[in-house]
């Protein structure tokens, strides 16, 4: 399973004018057309757009609000929110490879000034800006530097977190730099990840396009599935792999299985409760997943040799002996960083359709795997 990166947002206060403030009333009403993503909400307050994000990190019982207005100097309000942003964003920072796509489809990407662990970034045109030091180095994801990010001054960071405890977000609150959560990562629907360019799409004011984009991909995708559900067939699927003598492997509601059960598949622990990992034993794996037809992410190995090589037990599979093994690891960027964690969950179709093409080849005669391909 991936990690997953979130990300923050930060707003540059303008000069003071002296056009009269006018406070608005909570008069809210929800827009439409979030579909999948259950971990934030979009509403009109008046003519600014409210975020709402109920999930922020697992087991999170706070919703962070955030308003986004068109002129901060002259906005005044009753109601208390996390962060007051002015849109459209004009300098942003990110912290997740997961929202450099968004900003890509969006045409904003030159709006991105600062990014942690700028080799885990795969995209083309993200690394000719950092190649001609448009794009900045702020550290470590658990350890921004402060310093920089404050000297960015950008107008929103957008990041993650695993629980509410982040001193540096706290510092950079004090340094009236907003912060915004995106809580992509926490969403176990193919679809629901991808629906958060509509967070971005506010942000920039480009709600029409976000929604656009979207709704190519839900059709793409949906589209997809209907041509999987035509397969007489229902393949037998392995996935994960052992760390020391752990075998860690998606749960039943996860993400990862979504894609497999949509793909037409069986996926050999589909009754599993849960969104996140399995850990169990080898001899458990071994007895219920010993004859599966397809094995579909076998961790981080990118070679039959090399599963081999770390233990021999691995060669008792069928999907071994019949070389039917899939990863998305051996697709990288040029400095190392892997493509599926930063573009899939921005692109579910193409996922959906590689594991297709795996597990029903004939259904989709025209597409090429594009994330995953066969170990040798």
């Amino acid at each position: 399973m991936n990690k997953i990166i979130l990300a923050l947002i930060v707003i540059i206060c303008f000069g003071c004018k002296e056009t009269p403030k006018t406070p608005i009333v909570e008069n809210k009403v929800p827009k439409e057309g979030i579909r999948y993503a259950k971990g934030f909400t979009l509403e009109k307050m008046g003519e600014h757009t409210v975020i709402n994000i109920s999930n922020p990190w697992p087991g999170a019982d706070k919703t962070f609000r955030y308003i986004l207005v068109k002129d901060k100097a002259n906005f005044v309000t009753q109601y208390a929110f996390d962060a007051i942003v002015e849109v459209p964003i004009k300098n942003m920072i990110v912290t997740s490879t997961t929202h450099i796509p968004s900003l890509e489809q969006l045409g904003v990407l030159e709006t991105l000034k600062g990014f942690p662990n700028l080799d885990y970034i795969s995209s083309e045109a993200t690394r000719k800006l950092i190649s001609e030091e448009k794009i900045k180095e702020i550290g470590k994801n658990e350890d921004l530097n402060t310093e920089v990010l404050i000297e960015l001054a950008p107008d929103a960071v957008v990041g993650f977190a695993v629980d509410g405890n982040n001193d540096t977000f706290s510092t950079l609150r004090k340094a009236r730099i907003p912060v915004l959560y995106n809580s992509d990562w926490t969403e176990t629907h193919p679809l629901g990840k991808a629906e958060w360019i509509k967070f971005f799409g506010a942000l920039y004011g480009k709600e029409k396009e976000a929604d656009s984009l979207f709704n190519r991909v839900e059709a793409a995708y949906l589209e997809a599935k209907a041509i999987a559900a035509k397969a007489s067939k229902k393949p037998t699927v392995l996935s994960g792999a052992m760390y020391k003598d752990v075998w860690y492997l998606p749960q039943g509601n996860s993400w990862a299985a979504q894609f497999i059960a949509d793909a037409n598949g069986d996926y050999l622990w589909h009754e599993s409760e849960g969104t996140g990992s399995l850990s169990l034993n080898l001899e458990a794996v071994l007895d219920q997943g010993r004859t599966a037809e397809f094995w579909i992410g076998p961790g981080q190995f990118s070679s039959l040799s090399q599963l081999k090589e770390t233990h021999s037990v691995y060669q008792q599979f069928d999907a071994f002996k019949n070389q039917k093994v899939f990863s998305f690891t051996n697709k990288i960027g040029e400095t190392g960083g892997v493509l599926y964690y930063e573009l899939a969950p921005n692109r579910p179709d193409i996922v959906l359709k590689d594991i297709i093409k795996i597990l029903h080849p004939t259904l989709l005669p025209e597409h090429e795997l594009y994330f995953f391909s066969k170990l040798k």
